[in-house]
């Protein structure tokens, strides 16, 4: 099957940590030099909502009257970078961070915009109990303020509901939907274009993935912008469209299994060549299918 990888090779850097656990034994002095050249971008989307992109999840940003908020906070190496692009918003202390989901790629930051910048860490009690059990992560990447289904933050003029579903990428995921705006921030309940990471180690799978993509699509309309986890920015029919990709591919290796093939034989078998272009250097067709193999 052919395979035609997508990513930069910023985004990939962000791949080789997945988690924090992984990124946690990188030498430092390493983790540096492979950042060196990422540049942090900001982009406005619509009311005081922004996006940042560098490499890692991307990061989500209120800034207005109030101060600034973000969503996600990407590796510690960027963090810096991070704060100066969020002062040329406003301000580089933001009052608030919100986690996704536990990953190195969304976390990574969260000690020193804690420790330097003041900031209040919230995300699901799974986040948190993900975090305190690698004791590689220091105290203060800790969220000091969790919830278990979820809580609305009122904001530069605007309504954020911060939303747990309860299975999908992980088993602490939130997504905010900012009201007034119109704007959602999916965390990796989307990578938009491309197979998705599934973490079927931290409570993840793929039919409770499929099952939170539904629920999001239920709230939102046509006219909402999505900032998702990993890709560039959408909307709803990009996010069915891929919510289409998962639901096939995943009936197709499940009938393949239930008629007894192994796993590798699924895999040399491969997908239809139009899911070619949704492979990429960190989750091509192969890990892919292993994904839906294991769930089906």
């Amino acid at each position: 099957m052919k395979t035609a990888p997508r990513f930069s090779a910023h985004i990939l850097a962000a791949f080789i940590a997945a988690s924090p656990l992984v990124y946690s034994t990188i030498n430092p002095a390493n983790a540096q030099d492979r950042f060196a050249d990422v540049e942090v971008k900001a982009t406005a989307i619509k009311g005081s909502v922004h996006m940042l992109t560098g490499a890692g999840g991307n990061i989500g940003v209120s800034a207005g009257e109030d101060g600034v908020l973000i969503i996600d906070d990407q590796f510690a190496p960027l963090a810096e970078k991070i704060a100066a692009q969020l002062g040329e918003l406003g301000s580089d202390k933001p009052k608030y961070v919100i986690n996704t989901h536990y990953h190195g790629d969304h976390t990574g930051s969260n000690a020193f915009f804690h420790s330097h910048k003041g900031a209040t860490i919230l995300a699901h009690e799974n986040v948190r109990v993900r975090l305190a059990n690698d004791e590689k992560i220091k105290s203060e990447a800790l969220p000091t303020i969790t919830y278990e289904d979820g809580i609305k933050i009122y904001f530069n003029g605007e309504t954020l509901h911060v939303m747990h579903l309860a299975v999908g990428h992980t088993d602490g995921d939130s997504v905010v939907w900012f009201e007034q705006p119109n704007v959602m921030h999916t965390g990796d309940l989307f990578f938009n274009g491309r197979f998705p990471y599934i973490d079927q180690g931290a409570g993840g799978n793929v039919e409770g993935y499929m099952d939170s993509v539904k629920q999001l699509l239920a709230k939102i309309d046509d006219e909402t912008v999505i900032i998702p986890g990993h890709g560039d920015i959408s909307n709803k029919q990009e996010y069915s469209a891929f919510l289409a990709m998962i639901s096939e591919t995943f009936s197709y290796v499940k009938a393949l299994k239930q008629d007894g093939k192994t796993l590798d034989e699924v895999k040399a078998m491969g997908l239809d060549d139009k899911w070619a272009d949704w492979s990429w250097n960190f989750i091509n067709e192969e890990k892919w299918i292993t994904t839906l193999y294991t769930d089906a």
